[in-house]
């Protein structure tokens, strides 16, 4: 009996040696920043240019550029932090269009104008988990993350409604509000060496919405108003990074 504990002691001590060196043979990830750059695409809400809706916010595709860092704590598990810069574009003659006709039929004037000045513009940080995959020259990224959205600019928007030859001016500001946002990115990075990545990264933005402010008018007065602006984006970019 006491031999046959000792052989079995013995397998079990040699099992977990082995299991243990399996383990820490893995490959483990490092530590990064990367410089990214790519596309910014609006999605729901902010990309509708339906007059109808007050949390249209007529965004278009444009560019985001920013960093992007993985700092792991254990493993292939850690934190990642995205900072970027987006631009979302402006305004075009259509969207003016669009609403000057909608508000001139819902006051029922002669004529209304719309000018329309400033881009969208903004920054987010989010910070999350994120746990990574590797095999052999590849690393898949997985990460959810939340923080703030930080409006730059909107275009501000001046309607000018002549029911005679007298007009009713309303404003739309610009906004520099802050707001919650949450996402989730996915990333696959190649090796180019112990230093250095090549890589794609899908990433997902979501914000409950921007605050806007008016002067002139209000939700009795005017069929349009709006007071929130609801952002939501999808990027594809392109990084260079620097493995620590």
């Amino acid at each position: 009996m006491k031999k046959n504990f000792t052989i079995l002691s013995a397998l079990l001590i040699t099992l977990f040696s082995l299991t243990a060196k399996a383990q820490d043979d893995k490959p483990q990830a490092k530590s990064y920043m990367a410089f990214i750059g790519g596309l910014s695409n609006p999605l729901g809400d902010y990309a509708s240019t339906s007059y109808s809706n007050n949390n249209a916010g007529f965004a278009k595709k444009g560019v985001t550029y920013g960093l992007d860092f993985g700092i792991y704590l254990k493993k292939n598990f850690g934190i990642g932090i995205n900072l970027s810069v987006q631009d979302q574009g402006e305004l075009n003659a259509t969207d003016v269009q669009n609403l000057a006709n909608g508000y001139n039929a819902s006051f029922t004037k002669n004529q209304t104008s719309v000018t329309a000045v400033g881009r969208f513009s903004n920054v987010v940080l989010m910070v999350g988990p994120q746990y990574s995959f590797l095999y052999k020259n590849f690393t898949l990224d997985l990460r959810a993350s939340a923080g703030v959205i930080k409006s730059f600019t909107t275009p501000a928007t001046t309607i000018v409604a002549y029911p005679s030859t007298t007009g009713q001016t309303y404003y739309q500001l610009s906004s520099g509000a802050v707001a919650v946002a949450y996402g989730a990115s996915i990333g696959l990075r190649y090796s180019l060496g112990d230093s250095w990545d090549v890589g794609l990264k899908l990433n997902y933005i979501n914000s409950s919405g921007l605050k806007i402010n008016n002067t002139g008018g209000d939700s009795a007065s005017m069929s349009r108003f709006q007071t929130n602006m609801p952002v939501s984006l999808i990027q594809p970019t392109l990084g260079i990074t620097l493995k620590f």
